[in-house]
């Protein structure tokens, strides 16, 4: 294998590169078919979002059964509910006619929701697209010996959610979707690789995936992959929009051009040679 590309100084110019795409993502009409989708879905008190993850740590979205109806979308038979707490209301409702009736929460009972993965159906909106295209000079092969010289390895997983990849410190793992095509697995397994550099320990979930997010757009861009079709939409939907998002990779440039760098060093002719 041989590549002429080069580590240089963290790609700048892509770090710009992925700001100005991000811009453009949300001024366009997919992105507000993205937003109106989004809006159909409640946002969880702090413990039930604990509720769902300990019934079903990789549930992206969720919602009641006839929720899910009026989006076109079914439960399949046989899946299994996640139960989350809803306040029970009474007192003043919409249709009150005694203002003086106030709304009091008498206590809360169980209810099932299920995660999108647990339906079928219509298409949903995205802004993630999986990446299509092949791995004609092995890009992965070179990653995997990246995540082997931070003492991680690299499996692969079938994980019948719409997870890609996943990184455990505490195991020193990390796994990728084996069905995804293989550029979408290269442009995974340096995501992941990002998280095994920078996120051992992090208090923000979101400001971890936007900074792997960014290091896998840096480094596929670097090796002729263009991750714009997931990358954009991914750093844009976790960091809330388009002006934190900018905010956000410009404030996290030196941890996303480090990790990237780190990365993209197994790639030069000089550790290649080594490698030989």
């Amino acid at each position: 294998m041989s590549t002429t590309m080069t580590a240089k100084k963290g790609h700048p110019e892509l770090i710009e590169k992925l700001a100005e795409g991000i811009s453009n993502l949300t001024s366009s009409e997919e992105w507000q078919r993205y937003l109106d989708y989004q809006s159909k879905f409640h946002h969880y008190s702090y413990g039930n979002v604990h509720l769902i993850a300990a019934q079903r740590h990789e549930a992206t979205q969720v919602a009641g059964f006839n929720a899910w109806r009026k989006l076109n979308r079914f439960v399949r038979k046989g899946e299994k509910a996640i139960w989350i707490l809803a306040p029970m209301i009474y007192g003043n409702t919409v249709d009150s006619q005694d203002d003086d009736d106030p709304v009091a929460i008498r206590g809360f009972k169980w209810v099932p929701v299920f995660d999108v993965a647990q339906t079928d159906g219509a298409d949903l909106p995205t802004v993630c697209n999986r990446l299509d295209g092949d791995d004609p000079t092995d890009h992965y092969e070179t990653l995997i010996g990246v995540a082997r010289s931070i003492g991680f390895t690299v499996e692969d997983y079938e994980f019948h959610t719409s997870t890609n990849g996943d990184c455990s410190h505490g195991e020193h793992r990390i796994r990728v979707e084996t069905r995804n095509t293989p550029a979408q697995r290269v442009k995974t397994l340096a995501h992941e690789i990002a998280h095994a550099l920078l996120h051992e320990s992090f208090n923000s979930r979101a400001l971890a995936e936007l900074q792997a997010e960014s290091t896998a757009y840096i480094v596929c861009q670097a090796l002729g992959i263009d991750s714009s079709d997931y990358s954009f939409g991914y750093v844009t939907t976790w960091a809330g929009g388009s002006d934190q998002a900018i905010a956000t990779i410009k404030s996290s440039c030196g941890y996303i051009q480090k990790a990237a760098a780190t990365i993209l060093r197994s790639f030069e002719p000089a550790a290649q040679g080594k490698a030989a």
